[in-house]
Formats: structure tokens, sequence, C-alpha cells
């Protein structure tokens, strides 16, 4: 039995049931008229935070802050003339590359990427060791080798925003997730960005970047799984489920796992379709808003993202103001972890089982950078080693000299002595 605009309060435990029912007439992407009931079951759940080991040991998740710098900085120096820089190139240029220390300092973290000489005046010049050079030329060439799938990224990432448009500084500010190359928007048309993509002048006198569909439909990675696993084939969007995998030792509360299977069964909605006709209170806003979180991930070279970064979306990508509750309530589909004191979430699919989530082209290369990058522990580790042999073998050699100068005096001082006598 149905009531129109009524609500109905339940307090369970911690999970809060609000519902809203009115019947709502959507539409399939084939435009056949169907009708669902848009209810709102789930309106604010606590869920204790599980941690889990496995994600918070994922070492390129959780370096991928740290090696963003490093990497800017390498580009840096692989364009400067030469391809070493005097460090009065980037000593005041802290802010410019997300740097909070001195630049000469943070450069000395890291002796397996940056060489130190002396240059012209005897300055401290730095340039790229062998092994960060090599690295460098094959992340050139992956780059070349898989323009079309980073233009596919670029491409997604932009026609999932409500208004098929986004600001160029919220796409500069999310190409280091997309795996983009610096400097990409600047570069002529045929290479990156081909004729599909348009600049135009949007709202606050913002620039901004559009793509050309022309009547594409573009399908998600949920759709493109389901498709391969013989659920889905073009039409109605019903059958296809998120992939769940749970935590060890997470376990829901029985209303909330009631609530998460019938969530399962209503119709998939793809990020890539209007929305208009959504009930923002309702189950199925839930659904895209999942989805659409679900696809970004997908794109990103870890799959994973710093929750703040996501948050700065919510303008452009008709998200609803409290979208971080999304992560809280499925738990089974994203992990929060805390490491490094941020919150990053990451997509539990990309690394659980055989994911048919696709490997982001950049990722191997990524790897190898961060393996270099652990080199220079064991590098500034071997020098104090040395620093402090080497100080000891001084500080013996000194007392030596001191022991004999102290013979030598005794000795004079005898010699004069019996002179007088």
């Amino acid at each position: 039995m149905f009531f129109h605009n009524s609500y109905f309060t339940t307090h369970f435990g911690n999970l809060f049931f609000c519902s809203k029912i009115s019947i709502f007439s959507l539409f399939d992407h084939q435009k056949s008229p169907f009708r669902y009931t848009q209810i709102s079951n789930y309106v604010n759940v606590y869920m204790k935070w599980k941690k889990d080991p496995f994600f918070d040991s994922i070492l390129h998740i959780h370096k991928s802050a740290e090696l963003k710098p490093i990497i800017q900085l390498k580009n840096f120096i692989v364009n400067y003339p030469n391809g070493c820089i005097p460090i009065s190139a980037v000593s005041k240029r802290g802010l410019e590359f997300d740097i909070s220390i001195r630049v000469a300092r943070f450069l000395r973290q890291y002796p397996s990427v940056f060489e130190e000489f002396r240059g012209e005046h005897n300055l401290p010049w730095f340039r790229l060791t062998s092994e960060a050079a090599e690295i460098d030329r094959e992340e050139k060439r992956v780059l070349e080798e898989c323009k079309e799938d980073l233009k596919d990224r670029l491409r997604r990432f932009v026609l999932m925003s409500k208004d098929k448009v986004l600001p160029l500084k919220i796409i500069k500010g999310m190409a280091w997730y997309l795996g983009l190359p610096e400097r990409f928007l600047d570069e002529s048309k045929g290479d990156l960005l081909d004729e599909s993509f348009r600049f135009v002048d949007m709202e606050d006198g913002l620039k901004g970047l559009t793509v050309e569909s022309n009547g594409e439909k573009l399908l998600s990675t949920m759709q493109r799984n389901a498709m391969k696993n013989g659920v889905y084939f073009g039409g109605t969007l019903e059958g296809i489920e998120f992939p769940l995998f749970p935590s060890k030792g997470l376990r829901l509360r029985r209303k909330i796992e009631s609530w998460l299977n019938e969530f399962q069964k209503l119709p998939y909605v793809s990020p890539y379709e209007d929305f208009w006709h959504l009930d923002p209170d309702s189950d199925f806003a839930e659904k895209r808003v999942v989805g659409m979180l679900h696809e970004l991930l997908s794109l990103f070279v870890e799959h994973s993202a710093e929750r703040k970064k996501l948050l700065c979306l919510k303008k452009y990508f008709g998200l609803p103001q409290k979208v971080h509750k999304a992560f809280e309530r499925h738990p089974h589909m994203f992990y929060l972890s805390f490491k490094n004191k941020t919150c990053t979430a990451i997509l539990k699919e990309a690394y659980c089982g055989n994911s048919s989530i696709e490997k982001h082209p950049m990722l191997v290369v990524r790897k190898k950078y961060i393996r270099l990058v652990k080199e220079s522990d064991r590098i500034l580790k071997n020098r104090r080693i040395n620093n402090r042999f080497i100080k000891h073998e001084k500080l013996e050699k000194g007392s030596d000299i001191d022991a004999d100068s102290d013979d030598r005096t005794n000795i004079q001082a005898e010699e004069v002595s019996k002179s007088f006598c």
C-alpha cells in the first residue's frame, strides 16, 4: 500500500529510515517508457569504520602524493636546456611544485632521482640520475603509444559532467589522477586534443573544455563488464549490480544489509545519461551517485583519489552536498584509508580478485618511479653510516696526534731537566 507524500521515520539502532514514496515515470535509454516507484529509504546511517591492512599497504596509492612533486621537478629539469638546472632556477618556486620545505633540501632527499654536482661559480646544480632518465624515456614512450587511451579517459571525464563542459582549472586539478601529461591543454590540435575537443567561455570568466559526442552513446565500465558477462545487451539497465568486496571482519547490521540487497536490485543509472528525472532524495539518485564515483575511480591511474579532491567536483558533476556519505554507506565497494594524515577513497574492485577494470597505462611507470624513490632511503642511510665512520676515523687520528705530541713534549721536558742537572 502506497501513501503519496507521506513520511514515516523509524529509529533502528544507528540506522535511520525515512520513506518518501511517490510514483514517478522514468524512461530507459532506449526511450521506451516504463514506470518505477522512486523510494527513499536510506537517509542517514552510521557505520563504524573498519581498518583494512591490505588497502592501507598498497604502496603506489599512498606514495602518489609524495611522487607528484618529484615528477613535476623531474619534468622541469628534463625541459631545461642541457637537462640540468642551477638551484636558483627552482629555489623560489616551492609553492608551484607544492613543496613545503626548501627546494634544495627536497631535491637532496631523493639522491636516487636527482644528482647534485657543482657547476658555474661553484654553485649546486641538479640533473637526473641515469636510472631516472631511463624511466623518463619509458614514460614518454607510454604517453605516445597510449595517446588514444588517455584521450578517451579525458573525453569520458568531461562527458560525465552535467553540462558536458568543465573548467580548465578542474581538469588541470585532476590531471594527475587521470594520468595526463603536463601542459596537455597547450598542445596543438591533432595531438592529445583532437577536433572533438573545443575550448569555450564559461560563466564567471572561466575557460572551459567541452567534447562533441556526435550522438555517440558511451558505455560505462559497469555496462561494458555486464556485456562481457552476458547480463546487459544494450537495452534496459536492470540486472546490472555493483560488485561487492566485503573487508575481513566487516559485518553490516541486518537492516542495512537488507537495504543494500534492495538497492542492488534497482536499475543501474549510467553516469553519462541525463539525471533530471531522478528524485534527489530517492535510492535511484543514490544509485547514480555511486555509479558516478565508481566510474570516476575506474578512470584514475591508481583507482583512488583524495576524498577532498572528489568533493571539489560536486558543482560540475551534479553530486549532492553530502556526497562523501556515499563512501561510508557502501563499504563493500569503497575503502576510506586515513594513512598519511589524509582521507583516500579507494575502489575495492580494482584490487580484489580478477578485476575487470582496465589498468591505466601509466600505472607501471609510476610503480617504477616509486621503487626508484625508495632507493633514496638506502642511499641516505649508507651516507650517514659512512659519515659516522669517517668522523670516527678522524677522531682516532686526532687522538693519536695528540698522544704523539704529548710524548714529544714529555721527552723534551726530560732532556731539558737533564741538561740542568
